[in-house]
């Protein structure tokens, strides 16, 4: 079945125009479920029946997989065991009436304005690493865009003259303002900083590593743990952590939920919604000092 899988992540890439990650986690997925399937002599894919996939699936139950990491499973299998039936591979797929399991939805990691005000004064101006890395962090956070777009920016995706920048995800292209500071990082690192660090002048990404290549995710979220600790900040964060406070600061300073949504390119309310409701929480916690609360 491993050749299926991987015909089925190369259709995934070529006609799908799927991200890597997207690639990556269905390629982990689904050749967990073939090694799940191997040892209980099941070698070849008509082979599957709905109830070794049920089978599967409690055996992620007991091991004590996170509800989020089980739902992706059957999405993955519900897609691919799809691809199986539309090239005959399978008569019909045993994947269809699998159910995900509830995902309850949990309080994203907010950094304070204190502590958020500690991080982003981290990086000095001592090196080109530091202004570059002080210019991703402020824009990261004047924006709230995530990880992904934030190293896929293009150099001329940011004006600095309206303060805004394009950015691109999953075939959309939204505008995001930022503020006074990220621009001021900014400017510093383009004028001073950039063109030092990126030799190859056809080069198109605003912000690269020390060798003037794309920055990766990993190198980003390493930056990020370094000035956390750097700045004493003890909660466990990571780079997704300062869109989070993008939004929540927004709102608890009376942003309108739809213009944040917009700002954050959430296609449902909902996933916005979250942040709206920490906003309500912290009010009642608050209240609780009232004497006759």
């Amino acid at each position: 079945m491993f050749n299926k899988i991987e015909s089925f992540i190369q259709y995934l890439h070529e006609e799908k125009s799927a991200t890597e990650n997207t690639e990556v986690s269905y390629r982990r997925d689904l050749r967990k479920l073939n090694e799940y399937l191997k040892a209980n002599q099941i070698t070849e894919i008509a082979e599957v029946t709905e109830e070794d996939l049920k089978n599967y699936v409690r055996e992620m139950e007991e091991e004590g997989k996170a509800s989020s990491t089980i739902s992706r499973n059957i999405a993955s299998m519900k897609n691919f065991f799809h691809y199986a039936e539309k090239r005959g591979w399978v008569k019909d797929s045993p994947a269809e009436r699998l159910k995900a399991p509830r995902i309850e939805k949990k309080m994203p990691e907010i950094l304070t304005v204190k502590e958020m005000d500690r991080l982003l004064s981290q990086p000095g101006s001592r090196t080109l690493k530091e202004v570059r890395d002080k210019a991703m962090l402020e824009l990261l956070y004047a924006t709230g865009i995530r990880v992904s777009e934030l190293i896929r920016l293009k150099v001329d995706d940011v004006n600095l003259e309206r303060e805004y920048i394009s950015c691109e995800s999953r075939g959309k292209v939204r505008t995001v303002p930022f503020g006074t500071e990220a621009k001021k990082a900014l400017q510093i690192y383009l004028q001073e900083v950039r063109g030092e660090m990126v030799i190859d002048a056809s080069v198109p990404f605003l912000f690269t590593n020390c060798n003037g290549e794309q920055m990766s995710r990993q190198g980003f979220w390493k930056l990020v743990k370094y000035y956390a600790k750097k700045a004493g900040i003890e909660k466990e964060i990571t780079p997704h952590t300062l869109r989070h406070s993008f939004a929540a600061h927004l709102l608890e300073n009376g942003a309108d939920l739809k213009d944040v949504q917009e700002m954050l390119g959430h296609a449902d309310i909902s996933t916005t919604q979250l942040y709206l409701n920490r906003k309500k929480s912290h009010i009642r916690n608050s209240y609780f000092a009232h004497p006759r609360h």
